[in-house]
């Protein structure tokens, strides 16, 4: 049998709310790049991630990994 890997999603963004109890939101920016034109363009995208302490301010960059699911939208936790 084989064994599952313990590898998780690890990201990087920027604290763009704080407004809920323990969750933050957090965005991700990315520029992709059109497959036929090959025009780079800018996509974001946002995540909810537990903040167990509630100390991460708005503007902050913080570092998020996945987890179990905590509700129906949070499946990340800061990490730092």
């Amino acid at each position: 049998m084989e064994k599952k890997s313990t590898h998780k999603r690890q990201f990087k963004g920027v604290i763009v709310s704080n407004g809920m109890n323990k969750t933050i939101v957090v965005r991700i920016d990315s520029v992709k790049t059109h497959p036929k034109y090959g025009k780079q363009y800018a996509r974001s995208k946002k995540y909810h991630v537990h903040d167990e302490k509630g100390t991460h301010a708005v503007g902050e960059t913080v570092t998020f990994v996945e987890c179990r699911p905590l509700s129906k939208t949070k499946h990340w936790r800061v990490i730092g």
